[in-house]
């Protein structure tokens, strides 16, 4: 079932959908569910899962699986419910899909009801081809580690007040790929010409 900012209906204030996100805190609480823990350690990142899956292929042919490897990446797009789900997984790196299965994952598949759209998660699994080709993470584990309290800039809008964009820089680095290339383009030129000088 979509959560109230797929709907499309109907545009949805802002403090509606920070309540709704705020009902789904307290019931993962409720839970006994952690939404901000201390720790945790991922060994991979998606551009590195992607090159272990080509590594194994290139090794033991299609279908095969790489190790199982653990990533850590803000919710950027689902699709799919029912027994079965897709994750846009954006990290640091890049974006990979996550396919998690209700048989695989048992009772943190319940997780899925309270997640949102750009709250960070954890994942643990091997990296397989999807049918249409597509590099994907099957999940074992999935664990939240930071639940998002503020919804998102709308997906294909993105943030065209460009007051907003510099006032809330994080919100433009979050939504805007070129806009975290160029902020780590800027930060590579200035380390290049402080090593140069010194």
């Amino acid at each position: 079932m979509p959560g109230p900012e797929e709907s499309t209906d109907q545009p949805v204030s802002e403090a509606r959908l920070i309540q709704a996100r705020m009902d789904k805190l307290e019931r993962l609480r409720e839970r006994g569910v952690d939404p901000y823990p201390a720790r945790f350690k991922p060994t991979s990142n998606s551009v590195a899962a992607r090159a272990a899956l080509d590594v194994v292929e290139s090794e033991q042919g299609e279908g095969a699986k790489s190790e199982a490897l653990i990533l850590a990446g803000r919710m950027m797009a689902r699709r799919g419910m029912g027994k079965a789900a897709f994750i846009d997984l954006k990290d640091s790196a890049g974006t990979i899909q996550l396919h998690l299965r209700q048989d695989v994952l048992g009772d943190q598949y319940e997780l899925l009801e309270d997640l949102d759209l750009g709250d960070i998660i954890g994942a643990e699994g091997p990296v397989f081809r999807t049918r249409r080709g597509e590099p994907s993470i099957e999940v074992q584990s999935l664990i939240l580690l930071t639940k998002a309290i503020r919804p998102l800039p709308d997906k294909w809008a993105g943030l065209t007040d460009i007051e907003k964009r510099f006032r809330q820089r994080y919100l433009d680095l979050i939504s805007n790929d070129r806009s975290m290339e160029i902020a780590r383009m800027r930060s590579a030129i200035v380390a290049s010409m402080r090593s140069f000088m010194h």
